[in-house]
């Protein structure tokens, strides 16, 4: 099995579940927009996942693929039927609500600026912002409430997609705990239960982004569209 990911888009594993992580993407490379890569994904995005002949892109429906087939235990992804249902309640909500706010936070903040050379309006700026912190809130209160993890007293894939989106405007310097004492808590619980190493590990790409160098001339024609495309 070969799994091509982003770790600008730090990609979790399901703990004892088999390694099928490849290197990543060449993004700033842009290697994804390549013909070759439209074998795999015609759309020409990440992650991308072949297993044998079958082929399947979009992280949620991967990350499902993937606790199906190697049957993880449980708490990942509940076989009761309401627990099973708060799981993909929260992986629906995501798409348009926290992932976008913080996929725009770390462009508008870091990706713009430093990768693309593009300067973001102060104003866009503080309106991203502004729109993360309304979607924080939603994570905490109606998703986290008081609960040690998302969706009851165990982790479960909501919680590894949730903090994946969280650490992109961690990793361009968004005070994203701030205020959310909560999500602090929860974020450390998620930490632990994932194992300090392997988070590290999963997340070094991104919280490094503010380093990447910038993007050639060529690159940044290609990206601009579909960046542009994907955080609208």
């Amino acid at each position: 099995m070969n799994l091509v990911f982003s770790l600008l888009g730090p990609w979790p594993r399901l703990s004892e579940t088999p390694s099928v992580l490849l290197p990543h993407a060449g993004l700033s490379a842009g290697e994804h927009l390549s013909d070759a890569f439209a074998r795999v994904n015609p759309m020409k995005r990440v992650p991308a996942m072949m297993d044998g002949g079958f082929t399947l892109c979009e992280s949620v429906a991967i990350l499902l693929y993937l606790a199906h087939k190697y049957k993880v235990p449980d708490h990942w992804y509940p076989q009761d039927l309401q627990a099973r249902a708060r799981v993909d309640e929260y992986l629906a909500w995501q798409h348009t609500g926290l992932r976008r706010s913080c996929l725009r936070a770390l462009w508008h903040k870091v990706m713009f600026p430093v990768f693309l050379g593009e300067q973001i309006p102060p104003e866009t700026l503080a309106a991203t912002l502004a729109e993360l912190d309304v979607n924080l809130q939603v994570l905490e209160d109606k998703f986290l409430q008081d609960k040690d993890f998302l969706v009851g007293p165990h982790i479960s894939l909501a919680d590894l997609v949730a903090i994946t989106e969280l650490m992109h405007p961690v990793g361009g310097g968004c005070p994203v705990f701030e205020g959310h004492p909560r999500l602090a808590a929860w974020y450390q619980r998620v930490e632990a239960a994932v194992g300090k190493d392997l988070f590290r590990e999963a997340h070094e790409v991104i919280l490094k982004v503010k380093d990447c160098p910038p993007a050639d001339l060529i690159i940044k024609q290609k990206l601009m569209p579909r960046v542009l495309a994907m955080i609208q």
